[in-house]
């Protein structure tokens, strides 16, 4: 189970709480190619700006926000 700290309204909060006065919208989901990186972009709307981050799902379905590192190649040998 995901600790609030790496779920995603936990990271949103701890992120974008200065800016929370005005409700926060999901602007975009995306994925990888192979489909299984998961992506969200979180925007609120202010007055003067938009304010907005990009999420990320990890392989253990912790949320962060710095990509989760592709699986490379590798060669053992035994």
């Amino acid at each position: 189970m995901n600790d609030p700290s790496t779920s995603l309204h936990g990271l949103v909060e701890k992120w974008l709480a200065p800016y929370l006065a005005t409700p926060a919208r999901v602007v975009r989901l995306a994925r990888d190619e192979a489909g299984v990186h998961r992506g969200v972009r979180i925007e609120i709307g202010r007055s003067s700006r938009d304010v907005s981050m990009l999420f990320f799902r990890h392989g253990d379905g912790s949320w962060h926000v710095y990509p989760p590192q592709k699986a490379r190649p590798c060669l053992n040998a035994w």
